[in-house]
């Protein structure tokens, strides 16, 4: 398993648990507001390819946190991309963390067999756009029929899971969230997070603007009409 980066502790990224993040390197989309372009492009993550950390330590890290923390959130890039993911996921979980996997959902049957050997304890899907707009924003290797099997499949699943969009002024209109809105009907658990321009894939995304504080307040109400709980993630 190629772990690009580990942070030792969160009380943030695993609602109610504490946790350790650990990065994945490459990513098969290329949104232009994504502030990890080191774990996404292919000549970034060669320049730090020596830094990587062998899977090995990282368990042995493990052994050292029994007690200490509750689970562990494996986040990149796109972790399904990688071939021994599952096997990774198992160890931790035979070590007795619990486990939290975020996605892009471009690769449903790695999430549906994950689910299926009680691997996974949390799910964090990216709900990027609507459907008509998501390769324009994240590249041509999406399939929007992938992404759709992944929402039916998470909700339905039984796994604890949240949804997550980083609301773009310039992307998100009142249509395109009205589509979205409709994508995740019913859902338990939606985050909104704000776009930081400080650090962007695409060049081109600096000059784009957040929501204003008063657009993202009408946002919450907006979505909370048909997902069960919406809050703000900074």
């Amino acid at each position: 398993m190629l772990l690009s980066a580990i942070q030792s502790f969160t009380l943030l990224d695993y609602p109610g648990q504490s946790a350790c993040i650990v990065f994945t390197p490459g990513c098969n989309f290329r949104c232009g507001y994504c502030h990890n372009p080191e774990f996404v492009l292919p000549e970034k993550i060669q320049q730090i390819r020596h830094t990587f950390i062998p899977e090995s330590i990282f368990l042995h890290f493990l052994e050292k946190r029994r007690g200490l923390l509750d689970g562990i959130v494996i986040t990149g890039g796109e972790p399904t991309l990688m071939g021994d993911l599952l096997p990774f996921m198992k160890k931790i979980k035979e070590m007795g963390f619990l486990v939290k996997l975020d996605s892009n959902g471009n690769r449903p049957e790695i999430l549906s067999e994950a689910i299926e050997k009680n691997l996974v304890d949390y799910i964090a899907m990216d709900l990027k756009t609507n459907f008509a707009g998501y390769k324009n924003l994240v590249g041509k290797l999406v399939r929007t029929e992938k992404i759709a099997e992944s929402i039916n499949l998470i909700m339905r699943s039984g796994v604890d899971y949240e949804f997550r969009t980083t609301l773009v002024d310039e992307i998100h209109s009142k249509e395109v969230m009205e589509d979205m809105r409709s994508m995740i009907r019913g859902a338990k658990r939606l985050y909104l997070q704000q776009f930081r321009k400080e650090k962007t894939l695409d060049p081109r995304f600096e000059s784009f603007q957040a929501f204003s504080s008063e657009r993202l307040k009408e946002t919450i109400a907006f979505f909370s009409e048909d997902i069960e709980s919406v809050d703000i993630r900074l």
